[in-house]
Protein backbone atom coordinates (compact mmCIF):
# COMPACT_ATOMS: atom_id res chain seq x y z
CA UNK A 1 0.00 0.00 0.00
CA UNK A 2 1.19 3.50 -0.85
CA UNK A 3 0.01 6.74 -1.09
CA UNK A 4 -0.21 8.83 -3.64
CA UNK A 5 -0.59 12.70 -2.76
CA UNK A 6 -0.85 15.33 -6.28
CA UNK A 7 -1.59 18.48 -7.21
CA UNK A 8 -3.02 18.94 -10.56
CA UNK A 9 -3.33 22.61 -12.76
CA UNK A 10 -4.15 23.70 -16.06
CA UNK A 11 -1.55 24.92 -17.72
CA UNK A 12 -2.51 28.18 -19.24
CA UNK A 13 0.79 29.41 -20.75
CA UNK A 14 2.82 26.13 -22.06
CA UNK A 15 5.64 27.83 -22.93
CA UNK A 16 6.03 30.18 -19.89
CA UNK A 17 5.99 26.92 -17.89
CA UNK A 18 8.57 25.36 -20.29
CA UNK A 19 10.75 28.10 -19.88
CA UNK A 20 10.06 28.15 -16.07
CA UNK A 21 11.16 24.45 -15.89
CA UNK A 22 14.21 25.12 -17.99
CA UNK A 23 15.87 27.68 -15.93
CA UNK A 24 14.76 25.14 -12.95
CA UNK A 25 16.62 23.12 -15.01
CA UNK A 26 13.98 20.11 -15.33
CA UNK A 27 14.59 18.29 -18.50
CA UNK A 28 11.16 16.55 -19.82
CA UNK A 29 11.06 13.08 -21.12
CA UNK A 30 9.97 12.72 -24.39
CA UNK A 31 6.06 11.96 -24.64
CA UNK A 32 4.97 8.72 -24.65
CA UNK A 33 0.66 7.75 -25.18
CA UNK A 34 -1.56 6.69 -22.30
CA UNK A 35 -4.64 4.74 -23.18
CA UNK A 36 -6.67 4.62 -19.57
CA UNK A 37 -10.14 3.18 -18.97
CA UNK A 38 -11.26 4.16 -15.64
CA UNK A 39 -13.96 2.40 -14.09
CA UNK A 40 -16.14 2.83 -10.81
CA UNK A 41 -18.34 0.66 -8.55
CA UNK A 42 -21.51 0.27 -10.20
CA UNK A 43 -23.60 1.38 -7.33
CA UNK A 44 -21.46 4.73 -7.73
CA UNK A 45 -23.11 7.28 -9.83
CA UNK A 46 -21.27 10.87 -10.95
CA UNK A 47 -22.15 13.65 -8.20
CA UNK A 48 -21.45 11.04 -5.23
CA UNK A 49 -19.17 11.55 -2.88
CA UNK A 50 -15.98 9.78 -3.60
CA UNK A 51 -13.94 9.46 -0.59
CA UNK A 52 -13.33 5.78 0.61
CA UNK A 53 -14.71 4.82 -2.70
CA UNK A 54 -12.05 2.62 -4.63
CA UNK A 55 -12.05 3.38 -8.31
CA UNK A 56 -10.34 1.23 -10.83
CA UNK A 57 -8.09 1.58 -14.09
CA UNK A 58 -6.59 0.19 -16.73
CA UNK A 59 -3.33 1.64 -18.41
CA UNK A 60 -1.85 0.73 -21.40
CA UNK A 61 1.03 2.62 -22.43
CA UNK A 62 4.64 1.76 -24.33
CA UNK A 63 2.59 -2.06 -24.95
CA UNK A 64 2.74 -3.07 -21.03
CA UNK A 65 -0.73 -2.60 -19.16
CA UNK A 66 -1.28 -1.90 -15.52
CA UNK A 67 -4.19 -2.23 -13.47
CA UNK A 68 -4.40 0.25 -10.62
CA UNK A 69 -7.14 0.37 -7.80
CA UNK A 70 -7.21 4.77 -6.23
CA UNK A 71 -9.32 4.89 -3.00
CA UNK A 72 -9.65 9.01 -1.89
CA UNK A 73 -8.19 9.79 1.30
CA UNK A 74 -8.51 13.28 1.78
CA UNK A 75 -9.94 14.36 -1.69
CA UNK A 76 -9.59 12.96 -4.90
CA UNK A 77 -5.87 13.85 -5.68
CA UNK A 78 -4.72 11.82 -1.99
CA UNK A 79 -5.63 8.68 -2.68
CA UNK A 80 -4.37 5.02 -1.04
CA UNK A 81 -3.09 3.46 -3.98
CA UNK A 82 -1.95 -0.40 -5.52
CA UNK A 83 -1.03 -0.88 -9.14
CA UNK A 84 0.54 -3.73 -10.67
CA UNK A 85 1.37 -5.23 -14.40
CA UNK A 86 -0.97 -7.41 -16.17
CA UNK A 87 -0.62 -9.53 -18.87
CA UNK A 88 -3.80 -9.55 -20.85
CA UNK A 89 -6.25 -5.73 -20.64
CA UNK A 90 -8.99 -7.68 -22.19
CA UNK A 91 -8.69 -10.56 -20.10
CA UNK A 92 -8.38 -7.86 -17.00
CA UNK A 93 -11.68 -5.66 -18.03
CA UNK A 94 -13.90 -8.57 -17.91
CA UNK A 95 -12.19 -9.58 -14.27
CA UNK A 96 -12.95 -5.76 -13.25
CA UNK A 97 -16.73 -6.00 -14.06
CA UNK A 98 -16.93 -9.14 -12.87
CA UNK A 99 -15.71 -7.67 -9.27
CA UNK A 100 -18.70 -4.92 -10.01
CA UNK A 101 -17.16 -2.05 -11.57
CA UNK A 102 -18.67 -0.62 -14.83
CA UNK A 103 -16.63 1.33 -17.21
CA UNK A 104 -16.94 5.20 -17.30
CA UNK A 105 -14.59 7.19 -18.70
CA UNK A 106 -11.89 6.32 -21.49
CA UNK A 107 -8.58 8.99 -20.97
CA UNK A 108 -6.17 9.36 -23.93
CA UNK A 109 -3.00 11.73 -23.27
CA UNK A 110 0.46 12.15 -24.40
CA UNK A 111 2.60 12.76 -20.86
CA UNK A 112 6.09 13.82 -20.62
CA UNK A 113 7.40 13.26 -17.12
CA UNK A 114 10.37 14.37 -15.27
CA UNK A 115 11.78 14.14 -11.77
CA UNK A 116 11.95 17.45 -8.87
CA UNK A 117 13.66 16.07 -6.03
CA UNK A 118 11.57 13.54 -4.54
CA UNK A 119 8.75 14.78 -6.57
CA UNK A 120 7.50 13.56 -9.78
CA UNK A 121 6.36 15.98 -12.39
CA UNK A 122 3.94 15.29 -15.19
CA UNK A 123 3.24 17.30 -18.65
CA UNK A 124 0.07 15.90 -20.36
CA UNK A 125 -1.51 16.72 -23.47
CA UNK A 126 -5.26 15.06 -22.57
CA UNK A 127 -7.02 14.62 -25.80
CA UNK A 128 -10.11 16.90 -26.14
CA UNK A 129 -9.55 18.79 -22.42
CA UNK A 130 -6.08 20.58 -22.70
CA UNK A 131 -2.86 20.69 -21.21
CA UNK A 132 -2.30 19.80 -17.21
CA UNK A 133 0.65 19.87 -15.42
CA UNK A 134 0.39 17.38 -12.09
CA UNK A 135 3.18 17.50 -9.27
CA UNK A 136 3.00 13.78 -7.29
CA UNK A 137 4.95 12.61 -4.53
CA UNK A 138 4.56 9.04 -3.00
CA UNK A 139 4.37 8.50 0.82
CA UNK A 140 4.38 4.72 2.35
CA UNK A 141 1.22 5.89 4.25
CA UNK A 142 -1.94 7.74 4.03
CA UNK A 143 -2.32 10.68 7.15
CA UNK A 144 -0.76 14.07 6.02
CA UNK A 145 -1.81 14.44 2.98
CA UNK A 146 -3.36 17.74 3.02
CA UNK A 147 -0.01 19.17 4.14
CA UNK A 148 2.01 17.55 1.04
CA UNK A 149 -0.60 18.77 -1.26
CA UNK A 150 -0.16 22.30 0.29
CA UNK A 151 4.16 21.60 -0.35
CA UNK A 152 3.40 20.54 -3.72
CA UNK A 153 1.10 23.56 -4.64
CA UNK A 154 3.81 26.15 -2.75
CA UNK A 155 6.43 24.58 -5.00
CA UNK A 156 4.26 25.22 -8.21
CA UNK A 157 3.76 28.89 -6.91
CA UNK A 158 7.42 29.27 -6.96
CA UNK A 159 7.62 28.33 -10.60
CA UNK A 160 6.38 32.16 -11.35
CA UNK A 161 3.82 30.60 -13.99
CA UNK A 162 0.23 30.89 -15.30
CA UNK A 163 -1.43 27.73 -14.40
CA UNK A 164 -5.13 27.43 -12.27
CA UNK A 165 -5.31 24.67 -10.10
CA UNK A 166 -7.88 21.61 -10.37
CA UNK A 167 -9.05 19.54 -7.48
CA UNK A 168 -10.70 17.66 -10.61
CA UNK A 169 -9.48 13.98 -11.54
CA UNK A 170 -8.34 13.29 -15.14
CA UNK A 171 -12.07 11.25 -15.59
CA UNK A 172 -14.13 14.08 -13.84
CA UNK A 173 -12.28 16.22 -16.55
CA UNK A 174 -13.04 14.44 -19.53
CA UNK A 175 -16.64 13.71 -18.15
CA UNK A 176 -16.95 17.51 -17.95
CA UNK A 177 -16.32 18.11 -21.03
CA UNK A 178 -17.87 15.43 -22.94
CA UNK A 179 -21.66 16.66 -21.01
CA UNK A 180 -20.24 20.19 -22.40
CA UNK A 181 -19.48 18.85 -26.42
Amino acid sequence: MSGEIEVKYRVLDRDGLLKALAAEEIILSPGSYQDDQAYAPTGWQPGQPRIGVTFVRLRTQDGQCTFTTKTPVDNVLACQEHETVVADREAMHHAIMAMGYRPTVRVAKSRRTARVGAYSLCLDEVDGVGTFMEVEAVSAHVEGMAEVQAELSAWVDSLGVDVERTGATYDQLVQSASVRA
